[in-house]
């Protein structure tokens, strides 16, 4: 016989006595892989319960039933459904500076409910503070550490893989290389060509000396050598 289990639910708010849409509860159910088809949610204005199959080796059975601290609009409130968690945010009834003290109406700890610091702040710093998380990229990087746009690995976006630099094919080059350590464009230049340049012969060997470079004609074709007289 199969048990359910309760999900982890994270929690944080805003209060306006005046703007609604500063007046809000966001909670999140912490959950990943979630099979929609099985979901049962049903949010009314003093309560909200949830009940689903999730896991992907194995299906499980999650759900839980709590009634709230206070009342909240089931018509204005909203929920997203992402590969990690089911997202809801939940209108407050009452339009008032003050925080709930707590997400449910009964006073007792449970281990399941916690405060989610990443949306969290003060009821006292909380002018000015991010109330739309609608953009935030839940769907995260195609793997491993990666940042957003990443196919995965340690890499920063737009990178192949590897540790390279952006622009790189792969390895620990500079911008421009196919990899490798090389000059840009790669090794094959015409060192000839360059030492010329330089105004440096390209080997150990000496060059001519003055003297012998007066002595030349500046002709290429110096003909063929005399001929020496044969011994009779």
């Amino acid at each position: 016989m199969s048990t359910s289990k309760h999900p982890e639910l994270l929690w944080a708010q805003r209060s306006s006595e005046t703007d609604k849409e500063k007046n809000v509860l966001f909670v999140t159910i912490n959950l990943p892989d979630i099979d929609e088809s099985t979901l049962q949610y049903d949010l009314q204005p003093t309560s909200l319960s949830f009940k689903v199959q999730a896991g992907t080796v194995e299906s499980t059975t999650y759900e839980f039933n709590i009634d709230l601290y206070k009342e909240v609009i089931p018509e204005e409130s909203g929920r997203r459904l992402t590969s990690r968690s089911l997202v809801l945010n939940l209108r407050k009834k009452d339009l008032e500076r003050e925080y709930w003290p707590r997400l449910t109406k009964e006073k007792i700890r449970n281990m399941y409910i916690k405060t989610d610091f990443s949306k969290w702040v003060d009821e006292d710093e909380q002018d000015g503070a991010k109330v739309n998380f609608d953009d935030e990229d839940f769907g995260g990087g195609g793997g491993g550490m990666g940042m957003p746009g990443m196919g995965g690995g340690m890499g920063m976006p737009g990178m192949g893989g590897g540790m390279g630099m952006p622009g790189m094919g792969g390895g620990m080059g500079m911008p421009g290389l196919g990899g490798g350590m090389g000059m840009p464009g790669g090794m094959d230049f015409d060192m000839e060509k360059m030492m010329a340049s330089m105004g440096r012969p390209d080997s150990d060997e000496p060059g001519p000396t003055a003297e012998e470079d007066s002595g030349s004609d500046g002709s290429d074709d110096a003909g063929p050598p005399p001929l020496e007289p044969s011994a009779e």
